[in-house]
């Protein structure tokens, strides 16, 4: 079992700036690949980001392309989003999956585990 705990979330401004992180209880197989969804109140939930342990390849949503970055740091079982350039639409719960790194990386259905989530809220 892999626990995922979620922090950084808060309210800014428009244009502001944010780093999301999350922490896995132990590095394991199933760890391979970490990645960020969001789900904003009456939508369906969003991949953001992902990121591999073995070689850091980094996929992004098209909506966050050029304005978040994921990275991570595997000897603190750590995994990052900074998110600049922060807009309204951005509002949502954020949440932190790991999974094996096996399927597509863009759907909740490859990750086994998941964190709680944090609040980011943009306002205008």
């Amino acid at each position: 079992q892999v626990q995922l705990v979620e922090s950084g979330g808060g309210l800014v401004q428009a244009g502001g700036s944010l780093r999301l992180s999350c922490v896995a209880s132990r590095r394991a197989p199933s760890t391979l690949i970490m990645a960020w969804f969001r789900q904003a109140p009456g939508k369906e939930r969003e991949h953001v980001a992902a990121i591999r342990g073995s070689d850091n390849s980094a996929y992004y949503g098209d909506s966050v392309k050029g304005r978040f970055t994921i990275s991570r740091d595997n000897a603190k079982n750590t995994v990052y989003l900074q998110m600049n350039s922060l807009k309204p639409e951005d509002t949502a719960v954020y949440s932190c999956a790991a999974g094996p790194g096996y399927g597509d990386y863009s759907l909740g259905g490859s990750y086994t585990y998941w964190g709680q989530g944090t609040q980011v809220t943009v306002s205008s």
